[in-house]
């Protein structure tokens, strides 16, 4: 039996792991605003409904990348970006 390395298919299951946990490092009043996130080219895309928040989360979004990464046991992700 093949790894999931072997067949490509880690990365993208760490990524999915990373996604769902969102809720988790993001917390309850973030979530209210969530919309939507998704992975693309090892950045975090985090869809926010709240202008201001967007921008407070911005300037702590390598505390968030870290935080991430170490939720799922190795580098995912290199970047969050809030939009």
């Amino acid at each position: 039996m093949r790894t999931l390395r072997e067949q490509g298919l880690e990365t993208p299951l760490q990524q999915k792991r990373l996604v769902e946990k969102w809720p988790e490092v993001a917390g309850p009043m973030i979530m209210r605003y969530t919309l939507n996130t998704y992975i693309y080219n090892q950045t975090l895309y985090v869809r926010l409904s709240n202008p201001a928040l967007r921008a407070d989360l911005s300037m702590r979004r390598q505390e968030f990348t870290k935080k991430r990464n170490t939720l799922v046991g190795e580098q995912v992700i290199t970047d969050i970006r809030f939009c």
